[in-house]
């Protein structure tokens, strides 16, 4: 019998250490002009989840960001369109970085930022906030899905919003991770299309909580919040079907409110809504438009995926081999399209 069996880091092939927030945080600083529009930009989005600004928020954008100079490209469309029709719209861009997934796949910018597998996570995570306050100084706001809840020391104060995807809103982490996080927060019904769970998290992430963390220097840390009052639920369909129609989100709007929440909420067009076909996604978000447009002011905002090309393109395979300005995760809609909705919807408000 072996007097020293290894009973530690069986399967870690490796552990290196990052490079810690405060480092990151200093190699690429926010400006006051940068910081004063992310407050800014929070706000008003807190105003129309409360019911207080009467636009609708519109959260769009590429399903994930794989491509920063399509990126850029696609956000300087976006401004464009965003100051054109801000009397009626909040538009806020897609900028996600962390994707998660149901068994494998690429995982995001930040895990894997060359697209090979290396999984170079310093370099992703360099890039992806250099790519953040790039959009902010377009002043467009932003909006990503927080996945790893080490992420948010590095990224977060460049986020206007943010989202707890479908796989997470049953997690007790990230609740916990959502009670201190600084920005609006969206939960996602779970795969299975259960809203009680967004509800719960909800309930979970506005009370203060005590959790393992990582503090700005990169060390392990006890972390105490206040509790996060900006929370709301997403409906993003499930796998019995869509919840974007008029009765389902009457529905969810009451059960909400008999949590003693305000009842308002946001309707993602795309995932199961749309059986994730980007060509039925148009109708989904027009009929929420329609429901928003006939009254339902409960309905705060909606969520649209949205590239500078339609569909999606097969991945993994060569950089050199992906198309421009079309999605490697999910289908998307493409950028004339995403103008006729959008215009459409403001016209419709």
């Amino acid at each position: 019998m072996n007097p020293n069996p290894q009973v530690a880091d069986l399967h870690v092939v490796r552990n290196i250490p990052l490079p810690s927030p405060a480092f990151i945080l200093s190699e690429i600083p926010r400006s006051e002009q940068q910081a004063a529009f992310v407050a800014q930009s929070r706000e008003t989005i807190r105003n129309i989840l409360g019911g207080r600004d009467q636009r609708l928020l519109v959260i769009a954008g590429p399903c994930s960001i794989h491509d920063t100079q399509a990126g850029l490209e696609y956000a300087k469309r976006f401004r464009t369109l965003a100051n054109e029709l801000r009397e009626r719209l909040y538009l806020v861009m897609r900028v996600y970085f962390e994707k998660p997934r149901t068994t494998v796949g690429w995982k995001g910018l930040i895990m894997d930022p060359d697209l090979d597998g290396t999984d170079n996570i310093p370099r992703g995570l360099t890039i992806a906030r250099e790519f953040l306050r790039e959009i902010i100084s377009l002043d467009i706001p932003t909006a990503t899905e927080l996945l790893d809840p080490i992420t948010p020391q590095y990224i977060a104060d460049l986020i206007s919003w943010s989202a707890i995807g479908a796989r997470t809103s049953e997690s007790q982490t990230h609740r916990q991770m959502a009670s201190g996080l600084s920005m609006p927060i969206g939960f996602k019904n779970t795969i299975s299309g259960d809203l009680k769970a967004a509800i719960n998290a909800i309930g979970a992430a506005t009370k203060p909580q005590t959790f393992l963390g990582v503090s700005e220097e990169g060390i392990a840390s006890a972390v105490s919040t206040s509790g996060n009052p900006d929370c709301h639920v997403i409906l993003r369909g499930g796998e019995k079907g869509p919840n974007y129609q008029q009765d389902n989100v009457r529905s969810a709007l009451e059960h909400i409110e008999q949590s003693g929440f305000h009842p308002s909420l946001m309707i993602d067009a795309s995932h199961a809504n749309c059986a994730k076909d980007h060509e039925k996604m148009p109708a989904v978000f027009e009929d929420i438009v329609r429901q928003r447009a006939h009254g339902n002011t409960g309905i705060a905002g909606a969520m649209l995926e949205s590239n500078l090309l339609s569909g999606n393109q097969s991945f993994p395979r060569p950089r050199g081999d992906l198309t421009y300005g079309q999605s490697i995760t999910d289908s998307c809609i493409d950028w004339e399209t995403t103008e006729r909705l959008l215009r459409s919807a403001a016209s419709a408000l």
